[in-house]
């Protein structure tokens, strides 16, 4: 089939247009944290469908600002790849590329979808465009083990009003509360009403306390080492490594003392027993433990773990989700790991029903790095637990933006489950997060440091925790139907 050349001239302007909201999209996330811009995008995403002549130009439209969003957003992988991974310049950007392609597929289904089946009126237009957002959102969330990252529900952690249906219906509730917000603008007066109770009721949320403190508060200590990513796994220095956190350790007392991801990239057996013995001794002066992240097994079966030292007997919790080509090696893509230099790619999976760890006196639910993007594997470990805690090594990713959007991440975590949130970071960003969602302390990223706090675990389930994703699946199909039925 050839294309007509007057054709083709007046979709190039549709769709640079597509790609450049795509890429304003962006700046709704942090660390722009311009909340309010989402709706607005999501609009001009809807608007730009609702012109297109048919569906071929429609799912062009899609994948145009798609590609736009997430070369903006995530071509931070680009310098794990080059940078850290050893791939040529030129491979790696190729990859970073063909990667963001892969993710603006889901925006393409949804322009094709909505030019498909478009509604009749302004108001199940704006009904069915939620649905097919946040089901595009979920879809990428779980399809090929998941790449939730930038849902449009992200973008809106506080000070955003629609952060109180967060405890409710979870980041895909309110990837749908966002673009029905920006599409309910086509409905003039009407919709902007609509938009407004919406607000109002976000607002009100916000003021509810789901769980209740439990307990006096414990002292946490947070240690943030900066180990250069390229000279982690270098032999000559380990020692150097082992003598920073080992100092760091026992010049901040704390009952409950966080260490990074991987913060001895070596097998725990492998640790010299001194040095372990010395560790334990430091956690334990106040009664008190200690979780650092490194690696467990043997040569053949290995997980990345997180293991405890102190006053409590020794646990290790072992990572479940697994990242893909950074940890474990997709069925046929063996080629890939000989074309980069990422140590450790083929880590064995944990169990995925583990107990919480108990320590300091508190029960406190480990995740490691990429877990703290999937929701419902995140409550798993409630009600037991009173804290959340995530160990990660974002080093990986240099200053891009990957720090600040996983801090976002691990905020809408808290709100959904409402818990603290503990994050310990080898170059940032390290934090304490409350059931809220607000970051109440932080350390400044690619710096050294300790970050000390006094926190309280919480009891009690929101709804979200005790449902899960069933609501906002519920809220879909609600859209759905609303927007495809038939006027009697």
């Amino acid at each position: 089939m050839q294309l007509n050349p007057n054709c083709c001239q007046r979709l190039a302007p549709r769709l640079l247009a597509a790609a450049g909201l795509g890429a304003v999209g962006v700046l709704a996330f942090a660390p722009f944290d311009l909340f309010w811009l989402a709706p607005l995008v999501w609009l001009g995403f809807l608007l730009l469908l609702r012109r297109a002549a048919d569906v071929r130009q429609a799912a062009l439209s899609g994948f145009a600002f798609g590609l736009g969003f997430f070369l903006g957003g995530v071509s931070w992988v680009y310098v794990s790849l080059s940078v850290f991974g050893g791939m040529p310049w030129w491979l790696a950007g190729l990859a970073a590329f063909l990667f963001c392609a892969v993710l603006a597929l889901f925006p393409l289904f949804v322009g094709a979808a909505f030019k498909r089946w478009q509604p009749a009126t302004d108001w199940r237009q704006a009904l069915f465009f939620a649905a097919l957002v946040v089901g595009g959102d979920w879809l990428r969330g779980w399809i090929f083990t998941g790449f939730p990252w930038l849902a449009v529900g992200y973008s809106q952690t506080p000070p955003s009003p629609l952060a109180g249906f967060a405890p409710l219906i979870g980041v895909y509730g309110l990837s749908l509360l966002a673009a029905l917000c920006g599409a309910l603008l086509l409905c003039r007066w009407r919709g902007a009403l609509a938009v407004a109770l919406i607000l109002l009721a976000g607002f009100g949320l916000r003021q509810m306390a789901w769980t209740t403190p439990d307990g006096e508060a414990i002292r946490v200590a947070l240690i943030q080492g900066n180990v250069p990513q390229d000279m982690k796994f270098r032999p000559e220095s380990l020692i150097r490594t082992l003598d920073l956190y080992r100092e760091l350790i026992e010049q901040h007392p704390a009952q409950l003392t966080l260490l990074p991801e991987t913060a001895f990239p070596l097998f725990f057996d492998n640790l010299p027993e001194d040095y372990v013995a010395a560790l334990k001794t430091a956690a334990a002066r106040q009664d008190g433990d200690l979780i650092f992240g490194a690696l467990s097994g043997d040569n053949d079966h290995y997980w990345n773990s997180a293991i405890s030292l102190g006053h409590s007997p020794l646990q290790i919790y072992r990572k479940t989700h697994l990242v893909p080509f950074g940890e474990m090696i997709p069925p046929g893509f063996s080629w890939f790991m000989q074309v980069v230099s990422i140590p450790l790619a083929s880590f064995s999976r944990g169990p995925e029903r583990q107990p919480p760890l108990e320590v300091a006196g508190r029960r406190v639910a480990i995740n490691i790095c990429y877990e703290d993007a999937f929701g419902e594997e995140i409550i798993a470990a409630l009600p037991h637990a009173g804290i959340l805690a995530n160990l990660s090594n974002t080093a990986w990713f240099g200053r891009s933006l990957a720090q600040p959007q996983h801090l976002q991440i691990a905020r809408l975590r808290a709100l959904e489950s409402g818990r603290p949130m503990l994050r310990a970071t080898n170059t940032g960003m390290t934090a304490i997060i409350t059931p809220d969602g607000a970051v109440t302390a932080q350390l400044p990223p690619f710096t050294q440091g300790v970050l000390q706090a006094e926190v309280s675990a919480y009891r009690g389930l929101t709804p979200y925790a005790r449902f899960g994703n069933g609501p906002a699946l519920a809220l879909l199909l609600l859209c759905l139907a609303v927007s495809r039925r038939r006027r009697a």
